[in-house]
């Protein structure tokens, strides 16, 4: 649950403008997680894999160690996200996520200039060295960082790191849309629906998009999801402005007549 009340009501989640936002950070995602799988051989956008090896590699102290590290920088990043969202709000102030995303965007762009100063070591090889490591607990700090502001953007409604959530709850609203029943309930399942579907499709086509340019580019293909994470934090910075700007106009008391008005008015 979220600390204070969303950034964006479900009704403005589920817009077309947001809905493209929400692709943008998906594809990114995708292409993060693809470029990591070809620079050592591991996914980094969602914590099941790093869960996992925890307990395979078992063995070996120092890649349990290390895995936990990367763990552990996921972890930090959701909670720097909070920290920079709702403390905001906690002190009265607007909530920024422009923030959160920014640092994401310079994170992926500092990867990529890390890389081609070798910081990282040779691209392509399985996990063996420290700087491995330090590589996918960097991504994995930016992934936490990007999927906690959404999150607490969106009330919990909208993840775009992992799609295991999203494609179960893909199945639960189409079968919902399908079984008939209030048309409310099913306008709610569609929408609902939809939104998943595309993230489902912009994080294949951004894991597709990655891998292509990782066999070109090697590190330097960070620079796209670096560059369409920014765009992507641009847009939702426009889009809450628009957002609070027509909230503002529906609670807005009607204005006074003009004094002169109210003086003729008094008169009749």
């Amino acid at each position: 649950m979220t600390a204070l009340t969303p950034i964006l009501s479900p009704r403005e989640v589920h817009g077309r403008k947001q809905i493209g936002i929400w692709v943008t950070l998906a594809f990114s995602a995708g292409c993060v997680n693809a470029i990591a799988l070809a620079a050592c051989q591991r996914f980094v956008t969602h914590v099941t894999g790093t869960l996992t090896l925890l307990g395979t590699d078992h063995t070996d102290l120092w890649l349990v160690l290390e895995y936990a590290c990367v763990l552990g920088c996921f972890v930090l990043g959701a909670m720097a996200s909070v920290v920079l969202i709702d403390g905001r709000r906690l002190r009265h102030r607007e909530p920024w996520p422009l923030a959160p995303l920014g640092i994401v965007a310079a994170i992926l762009f500092g990867t990529a200039i890390a890389g081609a100063l070798n910081v990282f070591g040779p691209f392509g090889r399985t996990v063996e060295t420290p700087g491995d490591f330090v590589l996918l607990s960097v991504l994995g700090f930016a992934m936490g960082l990007q999927n906690a502001s959404i999150a607490t953007t969106t009330g919990m409604i909208v993840r775009t790191t992992h799609m295991t959530g999203p494609v179960t709850d893909f199945a639960v609203a189409l079968a919902t849309a399908l079984s008939g029943g209030e048309s409310t309930v099913v306008e709610a399942a569609r929408q609902s629906a939809k939104i998943r579907l595309w993230k489902i499709l912009a994080f294949a086509t951004g894991a597709l998009v990655g891998v292509i340019a990782a066999r070109s580019f090697e590190y330097g293909a960070f620079l796209l999801p670096s560059g369409t994470t920014l765009l992507a934090a641009t847009w939702l910075h426009r889009s809450l402005g628009e957002a609070r700007a027509m909230r503002a106009r529906r609670v807005e008391p009607s204005s006074p007549p003009p004094v002169a008005e109210r003086a003729d008015a008094s008169a009749e």
